[in-house]
C-alpha cells in the first residue's frame, strides 16, 4: 500500500503503531513530517506538505488515541 499526503488517517494509524510510546500531546508537526517521510510506504513529494496536512494527521492520531 502506498501512502500520500491525502492519506492522513492511514498515516496517523501507522505513526501510532510505530511510535507507541509517543505522547501525542507532545508530538510536533515537524516530528509528524519527519516520521511520515520515514515510513516505507510513504510515496509522495515532501514539498507538498503544509501545516494543514500535518495538523490533519495529528488530529486523526489524537482522535484515534481518544476513541480508537
Amino acid at each position: 500500500m502506498s501512502l500520500s499526503w491525502e492519506s492522513t488517517f492511514a498515516i496517523a494509524l501507522e505513526l501510532k503503531r510505530q511510535h507507541k510510546d509517543a505522547n501525542i500531546e507532545d508530538v510536533t508537526l515537524k516530528q509528524i513530517y519527519d516520521w511520515t517521510l520515514a515510513l516505507p510506504e510513504f510515496d509522495d513529494d515532501p514539498a507538498l506538505a503544509n501545516d494543514d496536512i500535518l495538523y490533519a494527521i495529528y488530529q486523526d492520531w489524537f482522535e484515534e488515541n481518544l476513541h480508537g
